[in-house]
C-alpha cells in the first residue's frame, strides 16, 4: 500500500480530506440520531489535537457516538468506567513482574489508544483524574521514570452527568481548562426519539456497528492533511483582536468570578480556524469565532454564586458578551 494512503482508501489530499470528514456526519448518523453538533465538535477537536468534555444525562448515546466516530475514522478506541476505586495505573498501565525473564515489563493501560472514552470522569478521585493530565497535555505517559509516547491521533472524550453530583469529585478549573471543548449532549427531539425506537424495533444493535452499516470513510492520512490545511488558514489582525476582546470581556463580567485565560483565547482561535476550514474557507470570519465560542469557553469561566442563584448560566453570559463586543468589518 502507498504510505500516503490509509486503509479507508484515502490519499490525504486536503480537498479529499474535507469531503471525507464531511461524510462522517452521514456515516455516524447510521448509528446515532440527531447529534450533528457533537459530531462536528469531536472532528474539530481532532483537527486541533484537543480533548472534549461531553456533558449529558445517561442514555443519550455518548458512548455510542465515540464508538461510531472511531469506526468511521478507522481509529482504535477504548472505554474506561471511572469509579471511586479506580487507580491511576488502571488508566496509564503499570510494571508487571515476569517470572520467566525475572524482569519487570510495562503493560500498557487503556490510555494507549486513539480515542479514549473516560466515562463519568467526575466519579473518580482527583489522584486518578490527574493521571490523565500528562497524557492530555504531553501526549505521553511516564511510568517508573520512563516516558512512553501515546498514539497519534489521540483524543480523550470524557463524560459527566450534569444532574447527579452525589459521590462525585468535580473537576478543578486547571483540569477543565485542558479540555478544548465542552459539548452538551441534549435529549433528542420527539421525532428523533421515534427514529431511535424504530431502529431498535427493526433490529439495530448498538454493539454491532458493522451490522448497522458504519464503514470507514476517513482515516489518519485525511486527519494529517486536514491539520496541515487548518494550520494554513489565514487569520487577520482584526479577527485576532476580536478573539482577545471577547475573552477580556469575560474577565470584566460582573456575573463571573473567573474569566477566560490566554490559553482559552488560543483555543478559541484554533477552533475557529478548524471550523472555517471545514466550511470550505481558507480564512477566518467573525461568524467562525461566534460558532465555536460557547463550546470553547463555557467550561473556562466560573459564575458568581449570586448570579447562579438568579438562574444565570455560563452560556447566557458568553452569549451576552458576543452580542455586545464590536464585530470587525
Amino acid at each position: 500500500m502507498d504510505p500516503t494512503t490509509d486503509n479507508a482508501g484515502n490519499t490525504g489530499d486536503p480537498g479529499n480530506a474535507r469531503a471525507s470528514l464531511e461524510a462522517l456526519r452521514a456515516e455516524i448518523a447510521k448509528a446515532v440520531v440527531g447529534q450533528d453538533p457533537a459530531v462536528t465538535g469531536l472532528v474539530v477537536a481532532l483537527l486541533c489535537r484537543g480533548h472534549v468534555l461531553l456533558e449529558g444525562v445517561p442514555g443519550v448515546a455518548k458512548t455510542l457516538l465515540v464508538r461510531a466516530l472511531a469506526s468511521a475514522l478507522e481509529l482504535d478506541t477504548k472505554r474506561v468506567q471511572f469509579t471511586p476505586d479506580l487507580m491511576p495505573s488502571d488508566v496509564t498501565g503499570s510494571l508487571v513482574y515476569d517470572t520467566r525473564s525475572a524482569e519487570f515489563s510495562f503493560q500498557p493501560g487503556p490510555v494507549f489508544t486513539n480515542l479514549l472514552l473516560a466515562d463519568e470522569i467526575n466519579r473518580t478521585p482527583p489522584k486518578t483524574q490527574s493521571s490523565l493530565l500528562e497524557a492530555m497535555e504531553e501526549r505521553q505517559v511516564t511510568v517508573d521514570g520512563t516516558p512512553r509516547l501515546l498514539p497519534d491521533p489521540f483524543l480523550v472524550a470524557a463524560t459527566q452527568n450534569p444532574v447527579e453530583y452525589e459521590g462525585t469529585y468535580p473537576l478543578p478549573e486547571a483540569q477543565l481548562d485542558r479540555f478544548l471543548l465542552k459539548l452538551t449532549i441534549p435529549l433528542p427531539s420527539r421525532q428523533d426519539e421515534i427514529d431511535v425506537l424504530t431502529r431498535h424495533a427493526e433490529g439495530f444493535n448498538p454493539r454491532d456497528l458493522r451490522a448497522a452499516g458504519v464503514r470507514p470513510v476517513a482515516g489518519p492520512a485525511d486527519l494529517e492533511a486536514a491539520r496541515a490545511a487548518v494550520a494554513k488558514t489565514t487569520v487577520s489582525p482584526e479577527i485576532t483582536a476580536y478573539v482577545v476582546d471577547i475573552c477580556r470581556a469575560t474577565r470584566e463580567s460582573p456575573s463571573l468570578t473567573l474569566g477566560v485565560s490566554p490559553r482559552g483565547a488560543t483555543a478559541l482561535l484554533a477552533t475557529a480556524r478548524a471550523w472555517a476550514w471545514l466550511t470550505g474557507r481558507d480564512y477566518v470570519i467573525p461568524d467562525d469565532v461566534k460558532a465555536l465560542a460557547l463550546p470553547t469557553l463555557r467550561h473556562r469561566v466560573q459564575l458568581r454564586p449570586e448570579a447562579e442563584m438568579e438562574g444565570v448560566t455560563a452560556d447566557s453570559v458568553i452569549s451576552a458578551i458576543l452580542a455586545h463586543v464590536p464585530v470587525p468589518r
